[in-house]
């Protein structure tokens, strides 16, 4: 869990911009986007798949 503590004379913005960058490092917002929607496993190894596929030419 992100959490952070605003800091005296700090400024809102200064602080949701540490708030972000402390969320981005614990990978929260990436985990966030791929549970929005669920995949079917037949999917994620298609993409997989397709992923090295791409990386391999």
């Amino acid at each position: 869990m992100a959490e952070i503590k605003v800091k005296d004379n700090e400024s809102l913005d200064s602080a949701m911009k540490r708030f972000k960058k402390q969320c981005t490092r614990a990978g929260i917002i990436a985990e966030v986007r791929k549970r929005v929607a669920y995949q079917k496993p037949s999917v994620k190894r298609k993409k997989k798949s397709e992923a090295a596929r791409s990386r391999k030419y």
